[in-house]
């Protein structure tokens, strides 16, 4: 009995231990990332318009570093970097390994991609950073191929926890990034430690503060408003399976047409934000477009700005630039919502955080996850309505998503006539056949 209990908190302290070495480290990179690309962002791209005029060159160093540098051979498996989030997945699932190198290289990527305005986010460059970190761990203390797995997931929870300043969300994004319809509660202890300290690290330590998104009011709770809530999310998860598809099929043809020549990919692609910028005449939907999903809660924005913001983000990332797509969907969810607050008779502000959460609960496939984020971020407000919305937009998004790579255990629903232990890769390339 006693040797039982020896072991049981041997093991818990030891996940305790290197929960919080990877929150420690990707805490301080994700502080370190985030200050950058505010100051890339705000203090240098917003005040010269032509550099925008530069992201093709960009796109041709993003590129050669990812062709030159990015591919890495391990346990005689090729590991490419480009792959970005669909790597660190692959690693959780055992096939594929994250290289040391893929860290630093996603952060250099993503520091080009804001400078030069490409649209994109920034939590891709933190969980990728969080994997590169807990493999690094893994292998420095020589870690058994099943607790890596678990570290990959605590390296995930601690850069998404450290991004967006939501300790509990993170937590749980790193056992529900992975698989559709499983958690890992295995993970649960070193994903909670690595997540917590990953946000304290950054604010506390750092003092970074983060986005706030103030909801004005929250309707009462009533049949008519739950009718209009599951309207409103089943169009925010099919916005986002619009995205997730136009993002993808852009990067499939432009890896075709250029033969998986990232320099080229990137060159053209850079191009084509250059025109696209030029017809809009602004660069509101270049960068992050932080300020314009602010003023998505307070005022009015653009009707169509959900839609610029969506074609932007998809060139930007499917012709081979790097970065987040969490922020792109936030933003492309809220001012949807926005545009839709008067023809719904909801209050702006709600229908905004509505959207954000919705649109991303689609393409991330992660609704506990997307259902704790509302809470955090939002104070709470709205608990019944955000759960709903979570639930609608995951089961309508259908097996689409943001990471081929995600593993689907179980499918959404009896409805789907979807095998089990598929990828949503393979279930695309079914569905073309």
């Amino acid at each position: 009995m006693q040797l039982k209990y020896k072991n049981f908190f041997s093991i818990l302290g030891q996940w305790i231990f290197f929960g919080s070495i990877i929150g420690i480290v990707v805490g301080s990179a994700t502080n370190f990332l985030l200050e950058i690309n505010d100051y890339l962002g705000d203090n240098i791209r917003a005040k010269k318009d032509w550099l925008i005029f530069l992201l093709p060159f960009g796109g041709i160093i993003i590129g050669y570093l990812y062709m030159n540098y990015g591919k890495v051979f391990l346990n005689n498996t090729l590991n490419d970097t480009a792959e970005l989030n669909n790597l660190v997945i692959d690693s959780v699932h055992g096939k594929k390994e994250v290289p040391r190198r893929m860290g630093p290289i996603v952060y250099f990527g993503t520091f080009i991609t804001v400078l030069f305005g490409g649209s994109t986010g920034r939590e891709g460059a933190a969980v990728q950073m969080g994997g590169s970190v807990a493999a690094a761990v893994s292998k420095f203390f020589k870690v058994n191929r099943l607790d890596k797995k678990i570290l990959i997931m605590s390296g995930i929870s601690a850069g998404f926890g450290a991004a967006f300043g939501a300790p509990i969300t993170g937590a749980v994004f790193g056992m529900e990034m992975a698989a559709l319809g499983k958690l890992k509660f295995e993970a649960l202890v070193p994903c909670l430690v690595a997540s917590f300290v990953g946000h304290y690290i950054t604010t506390a330590s750092w003092g970074h503060k983060h986005e706030e998104f103030i909801i004005q009011h929250v309707p009462e709770i009533s049949i008519i408003t739950f009718l209009k809530v599951i309207l409103m999310s089943v169009i925010f998860s099919l916005i986002s399976v619009l995205y997730c598809q136009l993002r993808h099929g852009i990067q499939n043809f432009s890896e075709k047409l250029f033969k998986k020549n990232h320099m080229k990919r990137a060159f053209f692609g850079g191009i084509i934000i250059v025109v696209l910028t030029l017809i809009v005449g602004s660069q509101d939907y270049n960068g992050r477009g932080l300020e314009m999903l602010e003023q998505s809660f307070k005022e009015e924005v653009p009707p169509f700005a959900f839609l610029a913001k969506l074609v932007f983000t998809a060139v930007t990332l499917g012709s081979g630039f790097v970065g987040g797509e969490a922020i792109p969907l936030f933003f492309i969810g809220a001012t949807l919502g926005n545009t839709l607050h008067t023809f719904m008779d909801l209050p702006m502000s709600f229908l905004a955080a509505l959207g954000l959460i919705a649109a991303f609960c689609g393409g991330a496939n992660t609704p506990i996850a997307a259902f704790l984020l509302a809470m955090e971020m939002f104070d709470g407000k709205g608990l019944e309505y955000f759960f709903v919305a979570c639930l609608v937009s995951y089961l309508f998004s259908g097996h689409h998503g943001l990471w081929p790579s995600q593993k689907i255990y179980e499918p959404k629903s009896r409805l789907y006539n979807i095998s089990h232990a598929e990828t949503i890769e393979n279930v695309e390339k079914k569905k073309k056949l």
